[in-house]
């Protein structure tokens, strides 16, 4: 209850977490000398102290109390620790206070620093009566309040560090000095202190980091089917392995360091390989979790139900190669029914079906259409009196399909009749105009095919003269086998030499071409009749 007090050599302290530390901060004294004190700050703890009782410290309180109003000098009631106050000893308080003279009480925390300046300010207002009397507001009034100015700078605060702070590496020391001139910063460490702003800073760079984790971790795992597919594509290769000698598989194939990367320290998201963005090799104890192990699986599953779907297609494939039911030209709505069962639609969809079906028929088509191409050959005699370039009659075409009717190979193109008709006209034209072009063979023609091989397989007579210089600079040699029997390789040669000069030279399109023709009719594993011999090598 002194009113002058002596301070000399004595320190000033802002926070206790200075205390221990006087070396790290700036050091500010008390005045020196007298100090002169114009009001008091009753304190009364309203928590509930251990070994304490709250009568007996009141009665304290108003002993000192009475030593305090001997000085004449205002005072100010403030209950602390309101944060953790007993309601009783609330009241108590401020019933202790009624009865003085309507003393001023202010309910304070200094832990949540609610209401600790209007204590201050409330007792200088009645030292000094020329300033505004202070308003005093309830502590749990107060504390909305703070609460809610803190939430608002935090949020602002929050919102500054979100700005500034774009990666993971940042550091406090840097990043605080760039905030220090903002006041949303300054705002915060007001009213928080650096403390807790330096906690919401490292809170936002771990969110950052686990952001980014979660960002290379994704691409590791989008990435990893991939791996899989290329390293073990072969389900007979890991299908019974565990886990582990699957592991040692990968490792071993040529080009797993192509997508992974073995790390020295485990687990990689806390190691330097986070930040190295330019590998994105997968780090091979990824394997090693959940969402890893999972893909593994579904890679497995994805080979099984590839090897199952393969051996449904293969099984259809042969269910329509041996179904009776199944003939050129015959719709998938009319074959359907005979050649599908329930095991089939398990696995693959019926598009898949149709698809392999019209492949089928395709197959089908053209062979039933290259088997009566024979069959008209066979029965030549039924078109050598028709007259050149004219239709056949209804009537011809009538004999034509009567004479032909009992042929198998005719029926096979029964679903089919408006192309069976048009191969009899092809045929027919083909008979009177026997060309190439109209040839039923197509690219399969013969002439066509000579004549590819001409292109082929000869070079010009520059380039042959260059590599192979000949007596005759425009002239290239043809060295020919011609097999056959019944004497037919003879009289094909006979035919082709009657076409050529005195001298076995043909002419092509202005170009001149040496022949030299090799008969063979006999058996030709007999030396007499080999196609090659040590002055014949044949070019075709």
């Amino acid at each position: 209850a002194a009113t002058k007090l002596a301070s000399a050599e004595k320190l000033m302290y802002f926070c206790t977490d200075q205390l221990g530390l006087e070396q790290d901060f700036e050091q500010k004294q008390m005045p020196d000398g007298k100090l002169p004190v114009d009001g008091f700050l009753l304190c009364v703890d309203v928590s509930r102290g251990m070994n304490r009782n709250f009568d007996e410290q009141l009665k304290f309180v108003s002993n000192l109390y009475n030593q305090l109003a001997k000085t004449k000098k205002p005072v100010v009631v403030v209950l602390t620790k309101c944060d953790e106050g007993v309601e009783r000893y609330i009241r108590d308080a401020h019933a202790f206070a009624l009865g003085k003279k309507n003393l001023q009480v202010v309910e304070t925390s200094a832990r949540s620093n609610v209401n600790v300046e209007l204590a201050f300010g409330t007792l200088v207002q009645l030292v000094d009566k020329s300033r505004g009397k202070a308003k005093i507001i309830p502590y749990f009034e107060a504390l909305k309040q703070q609460s809610q100015q803190i939430a608002a700078a935090k949020d602002k605060y929050e919102w500054l560090v979100g700005r500034i702070v774009k990666s993971h590496n940042e550091a406090w020391p840097n990043v605080s000095r760039k905030m220090q001139p903002a006041p949303e910063y300054q705002d915060y460490v007001y009213l928080e202190g650096t403390h807790k702003a330096k906690k919401l800073f490292l809170q936002h760079v771990q969110r950052l980091k686990q952001e980014h984790i979660e960002r290379r971790r994704r691409a590791y795992l989008a990435l990893l089917p991939q791996a899989l597919d290329a390293l073990v594509p072969d389900l007979d290769e890991i299908d019974r392995l565990s886990r582990a000698k699957a592991e040692k598989l990968l490792e071993a194939k040529p080009d797993f360091l192509k997508w992974f990367v073995v790390l020295e320290e485990t687990p990689w998201d806390a190691t330097s390989h986070v930040d190295d963005v330019g590998n994105e090799r997968i780090p091979f104890d990824l394997l090693e979790t959940p969402a890893a192990e999972q893909l593994y699986e579904a890679h497995l599953e994805k080979l099984r139900d590839e090897r199952r779907r393969a051996e449904m297609r293969r099984a259809f494939r042969e269910n329509l190669e041996t179904s009776p039911f199944v003939t050129p030209g015959k719709p998938w709505e009319e074959a359907r029914s005979f050649i599908m069962n329930e095991d089939f639609y398990l696995w693959l969809e019926e598009p898949v079906y149709m698809d392999i079906y019209g492949k089928h028929q395709k197959q089908l088509i053209d062979k039933a259409k290259e088997d009566f191409q024979e069959l008209l050959l066979e029965y030549s005699e039924l078109f050598y009196e028709l007259e050149l370039d004219a239709k056949p009659s209804k009537e011809k075409m009538g004999v034509i399909q009567e004479v032909l009717g009992e042929e198998q190979r005719f029926k096979a193109l029964q679903k089919l009749q408006a192309e069976r008709d048009a191969l009899i006209l092809k045929h027919i034209h083909f008979v009177y105009h026997p060309t190439k072009e109209t040839c039923p063979s197509c690219a399969a023609c013969v002439d066509a095919r000579v004549e590819q091989l001409l292109g082929s397989r000869f070079a010009r007579p520059a380039e042959r003269h260059h590599r192979n210089p000949l007596p005759d600079a425009g002239v290239d040699r043809i060295n020919l086998v011609i097999l056959g029997k019944d004497g037919l390789a003879r009289e094909l040669a006979n035919e082709i030499r009657a076409l050529c000069t005195s001298d076995d030279r043909y002419v092509i399109e202005g170009k001149m071409y040496e022949l030299s023709l090799r008969p063979i009719e006999g058996n030709v594993r007999l030396p007499v009749n080999a196609f090659q011999t040590p002055t014949f090598q044949p070019h075709g």
